[in-house]
This record gives C-alpha cells, structure tokens and sequence, in this order.
C-alpha cells in the first residue's frame, strides 16, 4: 500500500473528540496539554464538555480539529510505530487541516500550530462583519458550472468557489447578496440541490483578504521547517516541501480555492491507493471515495479506531 495521510478541516468538530484517547494514553493527553497551555485556555475541555455552539465558533474549532489530529497521530506513533518519513508518500489537509498535516509532518510545532489557527480562525471572524458574507454547498456540481454560476451570480460582488470537495460538491463563499443570487441560478441551471451553509463568515474568498494579511504576519514569526513528506497543498494541488513555498501558499490558501478533488487526484496518479484520515469524523474519507475510485480508505479518531488501524496494519 502506498499511504497518504489527510487531516480534517471545519465542519468535522464533535463535543467529545479526542476525549477517549486522552484518557487512554499519555501521547494523546500531552498533546491537549500543550495546546492548552499555548492557547493559555482549557480548550480540551471546550472539546469534550462543550457546548457545541462555543466549540463551532471558528476561533475554537480550528485549533481543537488540529489538536484532535495530532492526538491521533501522537499516539500512533507510540501505540504503532508510525513513522511519516517512512509510512506516507504524501500528507494533506482540508483548509485549516493543512495545518494539521504540517505540524504532524514536523514543519512547526504543535503549539505554534494552535497559535496560528487561533490567529486564522479570530482573523477570519472579523474580516467581514457579520450577515454580510454567505457560503452556499452546491450538490450536483462540477467546478466549471460552478464557476459560471458564481461569475454570473456575482454582479459586482465577490462571488467565488471556495471549495472543491469532489464527487460533485462545490461551495460558494462571497458577499450575501450575491450566494443568495448563486442559489437561485443554481436551481434554474439544474443543480440537483443549492443551500446555506451554517457559517460564521465567507471563507476561502477575497473578502477574506484581511485575513490573509493577518496571516502572512503571523507566518514571518514562525520558525518553520521542510516537513518530512511533502504536503499536497490546498491553493496549488501540487506537493510542497520547501518552508517558503509553504508559507506563501497558506497565505494564499486564505482566500484561495480548497482544490481537494485535485489534491487527492494529484496523489492517487503519484500512486497513492490507500488514504487514512486521522482526527474527527469520517468527512475526508467519504469525499476521497467518491474522487478516487477503488482505493482504501480509513478514519481514526477513537481509541477502538487505533486499535482497528493497529490490526489493519498487520
């Protein structure tokens, strides 16, 4: 099997994710304990107490899912002799899951991760007041209908594609106005279903260009290092392995498109047959199914899925 490792972004947070593994094993727990203390706040207890609507507030849930990721990968590499350099052709992540993947692949640590996620997440929230950014899932969409739609939608507003997840979903992201003008035409161009998304703000956008500044500050203070397999970034779908690239491309990664059709097309050509996503939820797996056909799939984010993967992997 030729293995790339996928990390989740927004929209799999759970209340309870990463509980059972902190009290399984020390790994995991040191983990939780680092990114509390970089965050100076209990967030481990956000994640598994809640409640669920302070736990989704972007500020919190992006560097919880990192931090649930990176339990799981901590305590795979304890539990199961997990060695990246060795184990993974590539490793990629869904939006702020490339930050997740980066720290896991040793580019920064995981305290600066969540430091950097707390910054994305508080920078995103303020770079549009609220009610004056949308996105929209179109179901049953391809990227060219959906770039057309978007143009056509945007009548001097931003409207754009902000995420490209596969199998026919595409999000738009942009001005309100114009994601309401989007969901219209989707309905009349065919497409089989056009809705709001519950979000707090217009990600992956140029509304987002705020943001984007905040983030390439924040970047410059970051030590960072070549990850030890390379990382299919979001913005490019193209591996990643020198630190500069990389910081430019998550700065760009902002208000740029997710292509994760392309990212896991990109490593299912260079051979890739068998994707695990580690972290919450089974979101990633699902969407690598419906891109790539016949190849192997998991998600580990319990400790009974530990002990699956463990088995799985002889």
């Amino acid at each position: 099997m030729t293995t790339a490792f996928i990390f989740p972004g927004q929209g799999s947070q759970a209340v309870g994710m990463g509980k059972s593994l902190a009290e399984t094993f020390p790994a995991a727990k040191a983990v939780f304990d680092e990114v509390d203390a970089a965050l100076s706040q209990k967030l481990s207890a956000l994640m598994w107490e809640g409640p669920s609507e302070e736990l989704t507030l972007t500020a919190n849930a992006q560097p919880a899912l990192m931090a649930a990721s990176l339990a799981v990968v901590r305590v795979l590499e304890a539990e199961a002799g997990l060695d990246l350099a060795r184990d993974a052709a590539f490793v990629a992540g869904h939006s702020l899951g490339e930050y997740s993947a980066l720290a896991a692949a040793g580019t920064f640590s995981v305290a600066d991760a969540a430091r950097l996620l707390r910054i994305r997440g508080d920078a995103m929230q303020q770079a549009v007041p609220a009610g004056q950014g949308a996105m929209a899932a179109l179901l049953g969409a391809e990227l060219d209908l959906a770039r057309e739609i978007a143009a056509a939608a945007a009548q001097g507003e931003v409207c754009e594609a902000a995420n490209d997840n596969g199998g026919g979903q595409v999000v738009l992201s942009g001005a309100k106005a114009a994601i309401d003008r989007a969901i219209a035409l989707a309905t009349e161009r065919g497409v089989k279903r056009a809705m709001l998304l519950p979000v707090s703000a217009p990600f992956h956008c140029a509304l987002m260009q705020p943001a984007a500044e905040a983030m390439r500050q924040a970047l410059a203070t970051v030590a960072m290092q070549a990850p030890v397999v390379p990382v299919m970034a979001n913005v490019g779908a193209a591996p990643l392995s020198e630190p500069e690239a990389i910081r430019a491309s998550l700065v760009a990664q902002v208000t740029g498109t997710v292509r994760w059709r392309e990212c896991v097309q990109a490593m299912a050509a260079a051979g890739v047959n068998d994707f695990v996503e580690l972290g919450s939820g089974k979101v990633l797996a699902g969407l690598v199914k419906r891109i790539a056909a016949g190849v192997a799939t998991a998600s580990v984010g319990s400790a009974d899925d530990i002990a699956a993967y463990k088995a799985r992997r002889g």
